[in-house]
């Protein structure tokens, strides 16, 4: 049977394409609200790191009626690091919403969920939007999706997509673009035209792949998903069944269908029905809901490996303890073990050198954003520089690269392009539009590490860089990825501006006056490839004559301040990235005993 009133959509999208503001104008014109209604803005941005960073996370599930269908909406995130979230989703679908900007065309980040989307014979809808941009070229965009397409062997179904044009700021939508429109209903009629419905039969046993996890504050744990066969009734027996076997047979308590971006209580859901499952707590992404008497055996889902770790163990700096709630290794373990349940593209191993965990993932952002989460929930710990995955093959060594893709003004590319190739990048493509240059680089993982921050430096901050995982190559020999060497504390000490005046002229300061340090703490970075230890405490010696108009005005460098990502890369093997709910430091791990003598001299 098929369940004609039902759709079931994902949206991919490159970062910053307008996916969740699409998503807010088509819950609002679907009718689903009245007028004056006061509703949010990013409605499906729930965390806040989504919402002050202005991208999405994780995967969200939403729904609106629009005459007299059910339309589940699958908002996922548009950076490949979240991979993991697209690829778990996606089985949800039947189909997909690929927006693409009128200006920029598909994006690095737009080929990996395009890919995934392709994988599964999702048949697609193509979004022009932001065709309000002065710079607006649809016909271009459209073309680049095509040439996307094709290269990735998409069938004649998949090719023959639809087109619409719009503007998602302003909430229009027309599938011409010389005839303007008011609202957003183009979207809408077409994917009750061009997506199908969702088929199964809904008298066979039931299955139901868990593919989301959610919490809820009045109900726990929330296992999602849809229904390929089957029905689901409140208090009906089900059974929970991962890797060929019934692991917990239980009874269905509460079911939720979705509206807007809540859940609604329902009584019962069948065959295409996208759904919430609560009252089973330990509910895993992969497991399957069946019948407890005629059990079904789904496949789990299938995740690319992680290809960079980083390892994050207790906090053990003079300052630990200082700030956080939870700071002990067990405290540590749990959180982590916890994001697992949620979070299926994250690996968690115990470290066999010393007291901590090798967390590994898709990318510094995949990571950096489980720190920033865990420091918001008073956790204090430290992390190392991030090493990619290495494999091995025929007994050689292979090491994982990255498409790297590179907007940048005429000006710059000579000095990017130098950069780059001490980094072992090999330039692929290299096109002018205008007054910009687009560079498209093969380039290993390890290549990219710290290189955000030298990028936007050399490029004055107008330049753009994405990238996406590629594949798995030969190892490239070593790769210096920071230049210059840093300066340490020797002493713990409150820093005083007129140490730290004379002390910028060896280089740049990531701190500035009245803040306490410790020793081998680092304060700055070195203008030379060596390490510098340093007393940033040090006072001006006084005297009991002082002639008139003698004093020298201090006038400190504003401090060099990076983000968390940037700090996380920036590092070198022997330095540590301390978090804690309030501050970040970095650190050496070891300060040896000439160093502490060379930094009475300096």
């Amino acid at each position: 049977m098929k369940n004609n009133t039902v759709r079931n959509i994902a949206i991919i999208a490159h970062v910053d394409h307008g996916k969740t503001t699409l998503v807010d104008q088509l819950f609002k014109q679907s009718g689903m609200w009245r007028d004056n209604q006061v509703v949010e803005e990013r409605l499906m941005d729930s965390m806040d790191l989504e919402k002050e960073r202005g991208i999405t996370i994780k995967s969200k599930n939403g729904a609106c009626i629009y005459k007299d269908h059910h339309i589940n909406i699958i908002d996922t995130p548009g950076h490949a690091d979240f991979g993991g979230e697209v690829e778990r989703v996606l089985k949800m679908a039947d189909g997909a919403l690929f927006l693409v900007d009128a200006a920029e065309g598909p994006m690095p980040q737009s080929y990996f969920v395009l890919k995934k989307a392709i994988a599964l014979a999702l048949p697609i809808i193509v979004i022009v939007n932001k065709i309000d941009k002065p710079a607006a070229r649809p016909d271009w965009a459209i073309d680049q999706v095509f040439d996307l397409m094709a290269s990735l062997d998409a069938p004649d179904h998949i090719l023959d997509f639809s087109v619409i044009y719009a503007s998602a700021k302003d909430g229009m939508a027309t599938t011409d673009i010389n005839i303007p429109n008011n609202n957003m209903s183009p979207i809408l009629d077409q994917v009750i035209t061009s997506i199908p419905a969702p088929e199964g039969d809904d008298t066979a046993p039931l299955e139901l792949l868990i593919s989301a996890i959610s919490y809820s504050q009045f109900v726990g744990q929330l296992g999602i998903g849809k229904i390929t066969a089957g029905a689901l009734k409140i208090n009906q027996p089900i059974a929970i069944a991962l890797n060929g076997e019934v692991i917990e047979k239980s009874r269905l308590t509460k079911l939720f269908m979705f509206d807007s971006n809540t859940q609604k209580e329902v009584s019962d859901a069948t065959v295409g029905d996208i759904v919430a499952i609560a009252g089973l707590e330990g509910i895993r992404v992969g497991q399957t809901i069946t019948d407890p008497d005629t059990p079904v055996f789904l496949d789990g889902i299938a995740i690319d490996p992680p290809t960079i770790s980083i390892n994050i163990i207790p906090n053990d700096s003079p300052f630990a303890g200082k700030e956080g709630d939870f700071i002990t290794s067990n405290q540590i373990k749990d959180r982590l073990y916890k994001e697992l349940l949620t979070d299926v593209a994250l690996k968690i191993d115990p470290l066999s050198t010393e007291t901590g965990f090798k967390v590994s993932g898709r990318g510094e952002l995949h990571l950096s954003i489980l720190i920033e989460k865990m420091r918001r929930e008073g956790y204090e710990f430290q992390v190392s520089r991030p090493t990619v995955l290495y494999q091995e093959k025929d007994g050689q060594q292979l090491e994982p690269y990255e498409k790297l893709t590179i907007d940048v003004a005429d000006d710059f590319s000579g000095k990017v392009i130098e950069t780059l190739g001490t980094r072992k990048g090999q330039l692929e493509e290299m096109n002018q539009d205008r007054e910009m240059t687009r560079l498209i680089y093969k380039i290993p993982t390890r290549g990219l590490l710290g290189y955000q921050s030298e990028f936007m430096t050399i490029t004055k901050g107008l330049g753009v860089m994405n990238y996406v995982f590629d594949s798995y190559g030969p190892y490239s020999g070593d790769i210096k990825s920071r230049q210059n060497g840093v300066m340490i504390s020797t002493e713990p000490c409150e820093t005083i501006a007129y140490a730290l005046f004379n002390l910028q002229e060896r280089g740049r300061l990531f701190m500035g006056a009245g803040q306490s340090v410790y020793e081998g703490q680092i304060i700055g970075e070195h203008s030379r490839d060596n390490d510098l230890v340093v007393n940033p405490g040090k006072g001006k010696k006084l005297t009991n004559m002082r002639a008139s108009g003698s004093d020298e005005n201090v006038v400190l460098t504003p401090p060099t301040i990076f983000s968390l990502e940037q700090l996380i890369s920036y590092i070198t093997t022997d330095e540590l990235v301390e978090i804690t709910p309030k501050s970040i430091r970095l650190r050496k791990r070891l300060l040896k005993e000439s160093d502490r003598k060379r930094a009475k001299q300096v």
